[in-house]
């Protein structure tokens, strides 16, 4: 490996952080560049054009690209993963009080039906209220701008799902607030609930209890991006999977080290209040290790993203956690 330059491409998270600034690298490769897009989506974009070797992807993405034959294998370590129960935003005179209101009504989802947060929120609704997707409108655009689906993956229509796209010029975050859209599943919050407006609100708005005892009862921490790089490079260059989950394990920890040290400090270094109250709640919840990498600490959760996916119509059959992984990295 020694000869290889490798490219890498991720968001700057606390994850990665130490990728970025360089007290992280990758072992035994001549050198690395790791760079980032404006966007996420223009993430995604410089893995699937060949931009990159190795990249952040999100599962949804990923599995969609495995339907297609393309040869990817993820690396088990997860930069990005968030509770969900937070993401379903309701116009307030929608008449939705709560999950069962869902049914008959206009959902939009941000760039694609089917993303990672929509597909871990449909299937926790799914699954503790009985939430179906097929009693609903679909709606798929830009979040805070008009934009039209993503064109780096693939669109299935699941049989039976009323999927449409925004009309030109409008915007999610727009219908939402103007009431032509219901509700929202989204990856980020729409920009007019941020600007306070009246209209919108959460479907769960003291989520953060609820969030938690959904990972008390199943145990998921949401994971929505995996590292993903080509099986051809990988096999082309034993070890080089195993360095890369290397140094992404050793950049996540540094990231978590530096909130350990902080906390000794009363987070004085952070510019949040009462962070270490937070971080004492999270460590009776989750222990020492609150973001886990590998495979053996994230199965049941891989597996019910895998589920929850074929089971909503965007899989062409059912994946498995073994198919999906690099196989020198299955004893992580």
């Amino acid at each position: 490996m020694s000869d290889l330059d490798l490219r890498i491409a991720s968001s700057r998270y606390d994850t990665t952080e130490a990728l970025f600034n360089g007290t992280v690298a990758v072992a035994g490769v001549r050198s690395t560049t790791i760079s980032t897009a404006a966007t996420l989506p223009g993430v995604f974009d410089y893995l699937v054009h060949g931009n990159v070797d190795v990249s952040e992807f999100g599962l949804t993405f990923l599995l969609r690209a495995l339907d297609q034959g393309v040869p990817y294998a993820v690396i088990p370590a997860f930069p990005v993963r968030m509770f969900r129960h937070s993401a379903v935003f309701v116009n307030a005179h929608s008449g939705i009080t709560g999950p069962t209101d869902l049914v008959g009504k206009n959902i939009g989802e941000f760039g694609v039906y089917g993303q990672d947060p929509g597909v871990w929120i449909k299937g926790i609704l799914a699954e503790d209220y009985g939430f179906r997707p097929e009693d609903n409108r679909w709606v798929i655009g830009g979040l805070n701008h008009p934009a039209p689906p993503f064109e780096f993956t693939t669109h299935p229509r699941p049989d039976g799902v009323d999927i449409t796209t925004t009309p030109e010029g409008k915007s999610l975050s727009t219908m939402l607030d103007t009431g032509e859209i219901d509700a929202l599943f989204t990856a980020n919050a729409p920009q007019p609930f941020l600007d306070g407006s009246p209209n919108i609100t959460r479907l769960f708005p003291d989520y953060e209890p609820i969030e938690r005892d959904y990972y008390r009862r199943t145990r998921n921490f949401p994971i929505m991006h995996a590292v993903v790089a080509r099986r051809g490079l990988l096999d082309a260059h034993p070890g080089l999977a195993r360095a890369v989950y290397n140094a992404f394990y050793d950049a996540k920890e540094a990231g978590a080290d530096r909130y350990r040290r902080f906390r000794r400090l009363y987070q004085t270094p952070v510019m949040l209040p009462w962070a270490n109250a937070l971080m004492e709640r999270n460590d009776e919840l989750f222990g020492h290790d609150w973001w886990p990498y590998g495979v053996k600490a994230n199965l049941h959760t891989l597996d019910a993203f895998l589920r929850y996916h074929y089971e909503q119509g965007l899989s062409a059959r059912r994946w498995t956690v073994e198919e999906i992984v690099a196989p020198e990295l299955l004893d992580t």
